[in-house]
């Protein structure tokens, strides 16, 4: 594909498919940004400086709230030693460790939870609603952050890893009951060049993610068939990056719907409900 001139250009690059949704708009701005965006994951040395932090945190708290309860924190991992920490956990957190800046996203009910006997109120809402909302309060906030970051030129990859060992990962974040860890975030200088086709993750047609007015998954299969074939004459999966390997085996063609089916086929994190309730949090 040529350098994209329109959104529909940048639309089509997403997709792997034709469209005409932006093609009188020009491929520059926000959209254009959100529609070209990429996980980074290399990082040049350079600090991200405390003022433009500062900032970027500010636009993270201006994300929209549940009720404006404000259920989230966000902590900012500066200490090397915290960092060097997190980075033993395994290998999926060595590498943002060393990022510039390294954040965890936070779901919080303890703050509310403080408030209620400090202006003399029951609590009654310990349940699956509770931590749905602080955990979708944390994923906004980490959202906007991450838009926020990424239109002043830094890069950022989120890390579903810090609850790769959860316990360690509350033990040495100091996190009290009440807050749960919901996502990192690696963010910092890109020490990569813009990004380009074969670098744009190809995402699920719009056909399988968007429903007018009722669910309908009627055509499913046919449309993941042909996502695999577009995905994988577009970034192949190397065995490196195929799920489970050993128990299945690695393919010279590992279509996207058969990796994300072997990385689900094993429990993920189990250890995830035990730790929410040793945090004094009952989603039942």
């Amino acid at each position: 594909m040529t350098e994209p001139r329109t959104i529909a250009d940048l639309i089509e690059r997403r997709f792997g498919l034709p469209t005409t949704a932006g093609a009188g708009m020009p491929a520059e701005g926000p959209l254009a940004r959100i529609l070209s965006r990429r996980s980074q994951r290399t990082f040049k040395p350079d600090p991200v400086p405390d003022e433009l932090l500062t900032v970027l945190l500010a636009c993270a708290q201006s994300a929209p709230a549940k009720s404006d309860l404000q259920q989230y924190s966000i902590i900012v991992v500066q200490d090397p030693a915290i960092r060097r920490e997190l980075g033993r956990q395994g290998k999926h957190l060595d590498w943002p460790s060393k990022a510039p800046v390294l954040l965890v996203f936070c779901g919080d009910v303890r703050r509310i939870r403080r408030l209620a006997a400090i202006r003399g109120h029951a609590y009654a809402n310990d349940n699956t609603d509770t931590f749905m909302n602080a955990a979708v309060d944390a994923a906004i906030a980490f959202e906007t952050f991450l838009l926020a970051a990424e239109s002043v030129g830094l890069g950022c990859c989120g890390l579903s890893a810090v609850r790769f060992q959860i316990e360690n990962t509350a033990k040495v974040l100091g996190l009290p009951e009440g807050v749960f860890p919901v996502a990192g975030m690696a963010v910092g200088w890109p020490a990569e060049p813009e990004t380009d086709e074969k670098r744009t993750s190809m995402r699920l047609p719009p056909e399988v993610v968007v429903h007018r007015d009722r669910y309908d998954d009627s055509k499913l299969e046919a449309a993941i068939t042909a996502y695999d074939a577009r995905r994988h004459a577009r970034q192949p999966l190397t065995p490196e990056k195929q799920r489970h390997i050993d128990t299945y085996g690695a393919l010279d063609c590992c279509p996207w719907s058969e990796n994300v089916t072997r990385q689900l086929s094993l429990p993920e994190r189990p250890a995830f409900r035990t730790f929410l309730a040793k945090q004094g949090i009952h989603p039942d």
